[in-house]
């Protein structure tokens, strides 16, 4: 990660916080894109651009060309803004599906397109998505965010195809984020078999590294050890 450009969606969530402290403190430098409001001043090595809503592509395009500016370059995208729903199908609301949509497709979609020139600029272009073991086989409450998730990954693959020798394109797929708020939304399950986000960090940035110049178009899944 030494001197790597890494741009972080969702940055100022639980797993972005942990993404962006790891890279900085491998030598990246990190611009940190949230819908939350920015909490610290821009450095050399890091600028935080809040308020940016990534579901509209221009606001998309306008935070990363902030990005690219600021640090001269861009060698990685790492899409994390995301949300998350339990509803089932036959008793949800349509709008939940909407919305799904809108915070796992349409964010990833638009930063991916806004950061990619600049990462076929790079000698080493990367974009590391977020999907969802989950996605793979949905359960019971599941449909909406499975679905949005599943179009995740469809995307992944599109890309990777469509800039193969380019820039890679790949997707982590954890089981449940072993986060504060997940522990309280579910207070009785097994948490051992939850992947941390300080491990999930860890493939992410090896997806994002010249080590895994010869990985793209892959579905990873991570946790749900036993």
């Amino acid at each position: 990660m030494q001197d790597k450009v890494l741009i972080v969606t969702g940055a100022l969530g639980a797993l972005g916080t942990v993404v962006a402290e790891l890279a900085r403190s491998r030598g990246a430098r990190v611009a940190s894109i949230d819908h939350a409001p920015s909490q610290s001043p821009a450095t050399p090595d890091r600028i935080e651009i809040g308020g940016v809503d990534l579901s509209d592509a221009i606001q998309a395009k306008t935070a990363v060309d902030a990005a690219a500016k600021h640090f001269g370059r861009v060698d990685a995208l790492i899409n994390i803004a995301g949300g998350f729903a339990f509803e089932t199908v036959g008793d949800g609301d349509i709008k939940t599906w909407q919305r799904m949509y809108t915070l796992n497709v349409l964010t990833a979609l638009n930063a991916s397109r806004a950061a990619l020139p600049h990462l076929a600029a790079s000698k080493a272009g990367r974009i590391v998505n977020i999907g969802a073991m989950g996605a793979l086989q949905a359960g019971s409450g599941m449909g909406p965010y499975a679905a949005s998730k599943a179009g995740v990954h469809r995307l992944t693959e599109a890309l990777a195809n469509e800039w193969k020798g380019k820039v890679t394109v790949n997707a982590v797929l954890p089981s449940i984020i072993d986060t504060k708020a997940n522990r309280t939304d579910m207070p009785k399950a097994d948490f051992s078999t939850w992947v941390t986000p300080q491990e999930l960090a860890e493939v992410i940035l090896f997806l994002a590294s010249d080590a895994a110049s010869g990985v793209t178009g892959a579905l990873i899944p991570v946790g749900g050890r036993v």
